[in-house]
């Protein structure tokens, strides 16, 4: 009877997690700030690792009309967003997706994202022979104020962050 006791608790540990995996896909991470009144775009923070090259090559939501990858640059001293197709994820290397580089926006936020709400996501993974499979993800809510994690912060404890 033990057993099946250690089993469950095991069992309800890894359903409570902040890492989704699905397949060869895991995701970690995942977290959006609040926003204000009436903000109809949000950014989402997240990384992903795939034991297998692949690419992002898209996702929704059903907290938003859309959710479009984008990337940020800097170009001639101004930073550009832009739209971009796809995301490669080399084999076994995580891939961070934060405000400085890819990252993905909720746009058309169908209600404001208040501090404790989680966020669905599908991320939209294309691997070999060119099949598509959906990754679910959640994203945390996090204060409207709270700092974007510093990127030689371990990713580990990002969602260990306190209010």
């Amino acid at each position: 009877m033990k057993t099946i006791g250690k089993l469950c608790g095991v069992l309800g540990a890894l359903l409570l997690s902040s890492s989704v995996y699905a397949g060869d896909i895991k995701v970690e991470g995942a977290w959006a700030r609040a926003t204000a009144p009436g903000q109809e775009v949000a950014m989402v923070d997240l990384s992903i690792t795939s034991s297998q090259q692949a690419q992002l090559v898209g996702a929704s939501s059903p907290a938003c009309k859309t959710v479009e990858i984008h990337s940020m640059t800097h170009d001639n001293g101004m930073m550009q967003m832009r739209e971009v197709q796809s995301v490669e994820l080399p084999a076994g290397k995580r891939v961070n997706l934060s405000s400085g580089g890819y990252h993905l926006m909720l746009i058309g936020l169908k209600n404001p994202l208040k501090l404790g709400d989680s966020v669905a996501l599908a991320l939209n993974i294309k691997g070999a022979g060119k099949t598509i499979s959906k990754v679910e993800a959640t994203a945390e809510v996090k204060s409207l104020t709270e700092a974007a994690p510093q990127a030689n912060e371990p990713m580990g404890h990002m969602h260990h962050m306190h209010h």
